[in-house]
Parts: structure tokens; sequence; C-alpha cells
């Protein structure tokens, strides 16, 4: 019987080397491989190296190798089709029933290959064409060199409705396969079919072998419903099975890096050029049980980086709860949150591999996900409070089905509420006279920062990380970038001062430089720009300056910047300030409509939350989107 090459790729993607080898050979972890004795020759120094990551075996006392395929069939003398047989039983995967119809198949998949190939081609000629100069400002306002670029094969998809189409046509492709490979939309209400991807900023998506598959678009055009778009399933993409740089991610975690999980192509993108090669994201949706089995394959103990608001951290439950009745010795999750308002790009951007660094190594393992969960929001100040919190915890651990790994959860859980409703930190305001009962319910009431305590992880790093200070790490853009701007136009102050004074300010350390500013404004007369950033460092502020200034890297901020013409300068500072205000205003929406949401799970509420959240993408990056902007200072035309 003949068998696909997908079917014989998921058997060795849900099987390693080391688990079908160590059931004839007994293996000990030897760095990134197994060794062990060969079972072809009698050795008493072990000879026979095991590579998950290679997916092979190597005996080097008898110069065989191979793959799990090869070994079953030398080790237990049978046919390949046996081979596959045992190994399909032995992964719980049933067995296909093949045809001529899949031999029909199979050739399809490699006509459809061509097809996306040529396809990836014609986006990355047109980026690199005139016709792409708009999709490479962004690139370049988002910091991706053109090296990278290349890299990752980055391309453009022009706004014409049939220019991939009538590309492909010239090439001798029928219109049936392009639909079926996910790039021309077609169907009974479209008498002509036409391209999917138009005007947007091309990503391809490779399979783990390193072949383009799919694509996801990112539309320059903000009026766009879709920010970004992905290709459709077809036969050779599913987007629950694949991860986004998934291929050369896995390469470089054999070759020792960090495994890093982040939620989109350009944060990927920002970690690979911030020097995480071993970085992926899913594609477009939540992380799906056959993703994080391919996670589990590359390491041990993956890092999940999600942005640290309440969507990020909600997305940071669900892995969690994914990932808990699939764990098993030394197979976990670690979570990473960014500081609220900061995505990897951002972080990268403003302060390199540096502050990356620093919130990775912040990361808390899966356990504290959970207990904070459970505990941030509740209070525990009655019995039947602190039996639910048990009985949560409870259901929670029995969901996992690793007897062992139950066990040691179970015992972690016990501990954390002990120490959570312990009343040793409440015998000081009882000793005081306050009385044991409230200074109980005042421990109880701290909830998962007074559980934590005694479960802090030990490095010495992690007071001053990004995770525990918050916003002191990363300034939010929009304000580092107002306080950017005053600094080097301080002229501004002369008839906005109680506009900058009103703004509403987030972040306590932009709120110190704000007044600093007026301050310093108010004690000197045309005060300049170099005297300005002189009274600043005598009050002190020098490193909130410097961390101010590093904030700004988009080249469309070129406005903060000394040197833009005035006029210009108060045209973009009205936008900002407009969108600044907008922003904050929906926040405080979001936050309406969350809390709507929590008390009535309705689809309106739902759309209510999605209104929202689209309204506040469509703000980010459009301080330079102003009719006829940019003349006076020598900038090319950009209009909205």
């Amino acid at each position: 019987m003949r068998y696909s090459p997908q079917f014989l790729d998921e058997l060795r993607a849900r099987l390693p080397v080391s688990e079908v080898v160590g059931r004839r050979v007994k293996l000990k972890k030897a760095g990134r491989e197994w060794k062990g004795l060969s079972p072809f020759n009698q050795e008493k120094t072990p000879s026979f190296f095991v590579n998950d990551q290679k997916q092979a075996w190597f005996d080097f006392s008898s110069g065989k190798n191979g793959s799990i395929f090869d070994f079953v069939m030398l080790t237990e003398g049978v046919t390949f089709p046996e081979a596959v047989e045992r190994l399909a039983s032995m992964a719980g995967v049933p067995l296909p029933a093949y045809s001529r119809e899949d031999d029909v198949r199979d050739q399809r998949r490699k006509t459809l290959h061509d097809v996306v190939e040529l396809a990836a081609k014609f986006f990355e000629a047109t980026l690199a064409a005139r016709a792409g100069a708009r999709a490479r400002g962004y690139l370049a306002d988002r910091g991706i060199a053109p090296a990278t670029q290349l890299q990752f094969r980055l391309g453009y998809a022009p706004p014409e409705r049939f220019a991939l189409k009538e590309h492909l046509g010239s090439h001798g492709i029928a219109v049936e396969d392009m639909i079926e490979a996910g790039l021309v939309i077609a169907g009974d209400d479209i008498p002509v079919p036409y391209d999917r991807f138009r005007d947007r900023v091309m990503f391809p998506i490779t399979d783990w072998r390193g072949r383009v598959i799919a694509f996801g678009g990112r539309a320059l055009d903000p009026d766009v419903s879709a920010k970004y778009l992905n290709s459709p399933e077809t036969p050779l993409f599913h987007k629950g099975a694949n991860l986004y740089n998934g291929a050369a991610a896995r390469k470089a975690c054999h070759d020792g890096a960090p495994l890093i999980v982040v939620e989109g192509y350009v944060d990927v993108i920002a970690m690979v050029t911030a020097g995480f090669p071993a970085t992926v994201a899913p594609l477009g949706t939540a992380l799906t049980e056959d993703q994080l089995s391919f996670l589990w394959k590359m390491a041990d103990e993956p890092v999940l980086c999600f942005d640290g608001d309440g969507a990020g951290r909600r997305a940071a439950y669900r892995a969690a709860d994914l990932a808990l009745p699939r764990l098993s010795p030394g197979k976990s999750l670690s979570f990473a949150l960014l500081p609220e308002g900061q995505d990897p790009d951002d972080l990268a951007r403003a302060g390199g591999r540096e502050a990356i660094a620093e919130v990775l190594a912040s990361a808390r393992p899966l356990a504290d996900m959970i207990w904070m969960r459970e505990t941030e929001s509740a209070s525990f100040d009655t019995p039947e409070r602190r039996a639910a919190l048990e009985k949560r915890l409870n259901e929670i651990v029995g969901t996992i089905r690793e007897e062992a790994v139950r066990k040691y959860y179970r015992q972690d859980f016990e501990a954390r509420v002990r120490a959570l409703f312990s009343p040793i930190a409440a015998n000081a305001p009882y000793e005081r006279g306050r009385g044991y009962d409230r200074g109980y319910q005042r421990n109880a009431g701290r909830g998962a920062r007074a559980a934590r305590e005694p479960f802090a992880p030990l490095s010495p790093r992690l007071p001053v990380s990004p995770l525990v200070r918050g916003f002191k790490s990363a300034l939010p853009p929009r304000e580092a970038l107002i306080l950017f701007a005053v600094i080097h136009h301080p002229w501004l102050l002369e008839a906005h001062a109680e506009e900058f004074a009103e703004l509403d300010f987030i972040h306590a350390e932009a709120d110190l430089m704000r007044r600093a500013i007026l301050e310093a404004g108010a004690d000197e007369a045309a005060v300049d720009s170099a005297a300005l950033q002189a009274a600043l460092i005598r009050r002190g502020l020098d490193s909130l300056l410097t961390r101010v200034k590093t904030a700004i890297t988009h080249a469309s901020d070129w406005p903060a910047h000394a040197g833009a013409a005035g006029e210009d300068v108060v045209q973009w500072w009205a936008h900002v300030v407009t969108l600044h205000r907008k922003k904050r205003t929906l926040n405080k929406e979001l936050k309406d409509a969350e809390r709507a949401l929590g008390e009535d799970p309705s689809e309106a509420n739902w759309a209510w939350i999605r209104d929202v959240q689209e309204r506040l993408q469509a703000l980010e990056g459009t301080e330079a989107l102003i009719e006829g902007f940019g003349i006076l200072s020598g900038r090319p035309v950009r209009s909205v």
C-alpha cells in the first residue's frame, strides 16, 4: 500500500524518534540528543544517538542511520508498509484508505505547491517594484529592514482585482487551481473570480518543510474591515496545524534558541530581528491542540509572550486551559506578560534585545497563571468563598490526565491555599487590638498577591522587570510621542500649555515628565529645546529623558523631531492629541463593554466589544495620515 507524504509526515510529527527507539533501547539524555547502546552490535560504550529535532537516529558502531520507519524495519524485520502500520497504531492514528483517487490528490498537491510558490514570487517582485513603494514605506515605518523583508519573503498584493489572476494565467495556471490554492475568490454569485488579496503587505506562511503553503495579508487601507486576512483552508493549509515561522524556528530551537510564542506576524519578525530566531505565532486563531503538540516536540517548556492587557491575559488563560489536560512530566508552558499597551514589536523597537530578554527572564510557570486567574479579582472574606476557591482548584487539577503531574499540582495549590488563608499575617493587627477576624479578612482579601509571596520566582531580576514594574519599563508610545514633541518644539507651550497639562496620561513617569516640562517652561522665558533638556537633566530626569527618546522609532514620527516646519508640527500636534483623547475614551468604553459582557454574555455585548476593539486598532499608526501633510518640511505628500 502506498501512503501519502502528508500521512507519513503526520506520523513523524506525532512520534518523536526517542519514543520509538526508547521501546527497544535504553536511552539517556546527552545534551540536545539521546544516547544508548547499539541494538545492532554488542558494545559497552554507547555509540547509538537519537536526535528528535532532526527526526533521525545514528548508530556509529554499525554505520546505520535513518528515520523511525527505518528503525522499525531493521529491528523488527518488517516491510515498510508493516512498519507504517505499527507506528500508526503506536501513534493512535487510523490508517488511511488509499486509492487511485489518492494518487490524483497527491499530484494535485504538488501542482498547488507550484501555484502558491509562483504567487509568492509575484508578491515579492511587486513589493520590490514601483507599485510596492507604499508597502515598502509601511514596512520601513515598522522598522523592518530590506534584508529582513527578503529573509521572510515579504511581498505586496497590488490593489487591482485581477493582477495575480492574470499573472498566474500567463504562466498557464488554471483558474480552478488558483481557487483551490485559496488565491482567488469564486462562487455562484460571483460572475468573474477575482484576487483574494488586494492592496496588502503579504506574509508567506510555510509548512514544516519550509514550503510556502498560504499567506497572511495586512491591509494598507485603514478603512478596510479586515486588518489582517489569511488564506482559507486548502489541501495544503490547515491554520490550526501550522505556525508562522515554524520551520525556521524548529531549526533555531534545535541549535539552542529558546522557543517563544507571540501573537502576530510582525511580532515574530521583530523578535527574530532582535535575536530570538525560535519565535512562532498562531495563524489568526487561539493556540490549538495540534500547535501545542508541535511546540512540545520542539521544546519542553515554550514561553508564551502575550500583551499584558486584558486580551493578552485572556489569551494566556485559554492557552493554560488547553495545556492542563495534556501536561506530562517535563512538558509545560511558561508565560511572559508584556507591559500593558506594549506588544513585542513595540518593545523590540524601544529597548531591543535587552528589553525583551528582561521580560522573558521573568516568565511565570503555568501554575502561577492558573492561580492568578482564580485569585486576582476575587474576595475570600467568608468561609463559603474560601471553600469555593478550593473546589475550583480541585476541579482544575482533576483535568490533568497524567497522574504524577496531577499529584504535584494538587500539592502546589494546597500549599498556596494554606499560605493565602494562613492567620499568621493577621496576628499583627490582632496584637494591636484590632481583632483577629478583621486581620484575617484583610489577609484573605489580598488575594493572589498574598499567596504568591512564598512562590515568587528566584530570579533577582524580577523586582525590576517589566512584568513587575509594568509601565515603568516602557512608556505608552503615544504618551512618549507627545512628550518627545514638546521637548523638541517647546514653542508649542505658548499656545497649547493648558491642553498639554490636561491630557490624560496613564503612565506615572510620563506625568512626572509632563509636570517637569511645564515647570521648566514657566521658569524660563522663550525656552528652546536645548535649554529645556538641560533643565530636565538638572531635575534628575536624564534617565527618563533618554527613555522617552528611545521610545520613538517610527519613521512616520518625524514631525516630533527637530527640523520639522512649524506649520506641519502644529497640524500634526492637533491630530496626535485628538487620537490620544480618542484612545483614552475608547479604553474606558472597552472596560465598560467588558464589564457588561461579564454581567450579560449576550451577542450584543460581544458585538460592542468587537466594535470598540476595531476602533482602537484603527487609531494605531495614523499620526501622519493627514491630507497634504509634510510639504513644508520637504516630505512627500501622504493622504488618507
